[in-house]
């Protein structure tokens, strides 16, 4: 995604941008998700399951049409945007544990509905961890059912609906 970088202030004022991401940054990615995924005290064998679905690979980064939220080059968070318009998903939204509450999370997802609204997105979905489910419904999500993990057999996630119209 040709992503425009966009300034904001956080919570506690302090400048950040958000902006495309980069190939070179897919590790340090993976890892942002697992640290906020363990955020909601999953332990260490959920988290080693979830190990594969959250991880970025550089070729991904720019195919995801990741953004990237960061503050004085460290990256507090990132969001990625699947499939091809009219309708997608926002297949990852995370964002550093000790940056949540500071209005990361608000300022990335705004943003990335932005971009994916000027690409031609009209609904995104979202298969939501159910810790994460009251920020998207708050951001003006709907839940729509659910769906099957991808990481954990048997268990099922909030399916949400974002609409970009």
């Amino acid at each position: 995604m040709a992503a425009r970088i966009r300034s904001v202030r956080t919570g506690d004022n302090a400048p950040m941008r958000i902006r495309a991401g980069e190939a070179a940054e897919a590790a340090a990615l993976t890892e942002l998700a697992l640290r906020s995924k363990g955020h909601w005290e999953y332990d260490a064998d959920f988290l080693a399951a979830c190990r594969e679905e959250l991880t970025m690979r550089p070729a991904e980064v720019a195919a995801r049409r990741t953004l990237v939220a960061d503050e004085d080059g460290r990256i507090l968070g990132f969001t990625t945007v699947d499939g091809e318009p009219p309708r997608g998903a926002l297949g990852m939204m995370f964002v550093e544990p000790d940056a949540i509450g500071r209005g990361v999370g608000r300022s990335l997802f705004t943003h990335t509905m932005d971009e994916a609204r000027r690409l031609g997105f009209t609904h995104l979905t979202i298969d939501s961890d159910p810790n994460a489910e009251p920020f998207y419904r708050s951001m003006g999500a709907v839940r729509i059912g659910a769906t099957p993990s991808g990481s954990v057999p048997g268990r099922e996630l909030p399916l949400l609906e974002f609409a970009l119209v």
